[in-house]
C-alpha cells in the first residue's frame, strides 16, 4: 500500500472526519499516482484513512475509508453501492427518478449515480475514481438490474483532475432519443445524452412539488426554465398563467413537449427564448407583476474563485425579481454554486431587497431532496440552497 504522510497538525481534519486532503497539506507524497489507493498518515506515522489518489488536483486525496483493516476491493464497492441502492427504496413509490449515489456523502467520493426509470447515469469527476469505471457500471447495474448504465463524465470540475471528457454507453442497450420518467404525477421527458448534468435536475424535486402548492391562481415567472418541469409543476397547481424563459432554444421545445406530456392548458404558457436578465429588466420597465416568480439559474460560482462576480449577480436577479413580485407575491429563489454558502446567500437576498427599497421575509429554506443526503462531515455536500421569500 502507498503512503501519503502530511505536515504536522494538518491532520486535524481528517481526524474530525472531513475526506478532503489538499495538496499544501502533503509533506511527502511518496511514489502516489493518480488512480492509487494509498494510506493517509500523520507525521509521526500514525495511520489516518484510506484514500484514492489525485495527484493533478488540489484536492489531492479524498478518503475512501477510516478503517485501516479494510481492503479497497470489489466487495468494498459492492457493499457501499447496495448500501446507497436501499436507502433510496423508499423513493420508488413517489418516482421513478432519484439520486442512487452522492459522492462523498454516500462514502464514494468522486461517483455520482442518477437514475430514470431503467436507466442509471454514471458521472465520475475525479481522477481517484477513474480507474474504476468498468467495475462501478458493473456493479450499478448488478444492484440496480438497470437497463443501461450510461456515462456523462463531462462536468467542468474534471479539468482541475486533468482528465477530459468522457460520455457514453457503458453497459445495457443504447439510450433511447428521450427516457420518460415519473414524479409526483408528473410526466417528463429526459434528454440524458446532451441534457444538463445528467439529464435533469433531481435535486430540484421536492421543490417543484412545493410549486405546485403555491401556485394556484397565480401568475407565475419561471426564469432558467430548461425542462420546465417548474412550469409543468405550477399548472398543474392551477396557475392562471405561466411564462418561461431561457436563452436555449432546444430547452424551450423540451419544455413545450413536457406541458403536452402532461396535457397543460397552453394558452396558459408562454415560453420566452431571451436572456433572463434582460428580460426581467423589461418587464420592470414595462410595469409587470407577478405572483410568483422562479429564479433557479446554472451554478455560477463553482469555486471561492468565482464567488464576487456570482454575488453580483445573484443580487441583480432577485433585485430585479423582488420588484416584479406583487405585495404578498412570493420569490423561489436558488444558488447551487458551491461557492456560496447558505449564510453568503441569504444576504445577497438581503442586500437585493434593501436595494429594491421592499421588505420581505423568509418564508422557509430549501435544499435538494433525501435522495441527495449529506454527510455530517462534509457540509460541502449542501450545495443547493434555496429560500422561499415573501414580499410584505
Amino acid at each position: 500500500m502507498k503512503k501519503i504522510t502530511l505536515h504536522r497538525g494538518r491532520e486535524k481534519s481528517l481526524l474530525r472526519r472531513h475526506p478532503w486532503v489538499f495538496a499544501s497539506a502533503v509533506k511527502n507524497f511518496g511514489a502516489a499516482e493518480s488512480g492509487d489507493i494509498a494510506h493517509l498518515l500523520a507525521e509521526d506515522g500514525a495511520y489516518l484513512a484510506t484514500a484514492a489518489v489525485s495527484a493533478q488536483s488540489q484536492i489531492v486525496a479524498r478518503v475512501l475509508s477510516w478503517d485501516e483493516a479494510e481492503t479497497i476491493d470489489e466487495a468494498f464497492y459492492q457493499a457501499r453501492i447496495n448500501s446507497a441502492v436501499a436507502r433510496r427504496q423508499h423513493l420508488n413509490e413517489t418516482t421513478n427518478a432519484y439520486r442512487l449515489m452522492h459522492g462523498e456523502s454516500d462514502g464514494l467520493p468522486g461517483v455520482v449515480a442518477d437514475r430514470y426509470a431503467d436507466v442509471v447515469v454514471l458521472q465520475l469527476s475525479t481522477a481517484g475514481i477513474e480507474p474504476q469505471r468498468e467495475l462501478l457500471a458493473a456493479l450499478i447495474q448488478k444492484a440496480t438490474g438497470a437497463r443501461t448504465i450510461y456515462e456523462r463524465s463531462d462536468a467542468d470540475v474534471r479539468k482541475l483532475e486533468g482528465l477530459g471528457e468522457q460520455v457514453g454507453l457503458l453497459r445495457g442497450e443504447p439510450l433511447a432519443e428521450s427516457t420518460i420518467i415519473i414524479e409526483n404525477g408528473m410526466t417528463i421527458a429526459v434528454d440524458i445524452a446532451h441534457g444538463h448534468k445528467t439529464g435533469f435536475y433531481l435535486d430540484q424535486r421536492d421543490n417543484r412539488a412545493l410549486t405546485k402548492t403555491l401556485a394556484y391562481g397565480a401568475e407565475v415567472l419561471n426564469t432558467f426554465s430548461y425542462t420546465g418541469a417548474m412550469s409543468v409543476a405550477a399548472i398543474l397547481g392551477g396557475a392562471a398563467d405561466v411564462i418561461s424563459i431561457d436563452s436555449s432554444a432546444s430547452a424551450l421545445a423540451l419544455a413545450r413537449s413536457n406541458a403536452a406530456l402532461n396535457n397543460c392548458d397552453l394558452s396558459k404558457m408562454t415560453f420566452l427564448d431571451a436572456d433572463v436578465f434582460m428580460q426581467l429588466r423589461k418587464f420592470r420597465d414595462a410595469g409587470r407583476q407577478f405572483d410568483l416568480i422562479i429564479l433557479d439559474p446554472p451554478k455560477l460560482a463553482p469555486t471561492a474563485h468565482h464567488v464576487e462576480k456570482a454575488a453580483r449577480a445573484y443580487k441583480d436577479m432577485n433585485l430585479l425579481a423582488l420588484k416584479l413580485l406583487r405585495a404578498g407575491g412570493k420569490l423561489m429563489t436558488y444558488s447551487c454554486s458551491g461557492g456560496v454558502s447558505p449564510d453568503l446567500f441569504q444576504k445577497i437576498v438581503a442586500g437585493a431587497a434593501l436595494d429594491a427599497g421592499v421588505e420581505a421575509q423568509i418564508i422557509q429554506r430549501l435544499t435538494a431532496g433525501r435522495d441527495h443526503p449529506v454527510s455530517v462531515h462534509f457540509p460541502e455536500g449542501d450545495y443547493l440552497k434555496g429560500l422561499l421569500v415573501c414580499k410584505l
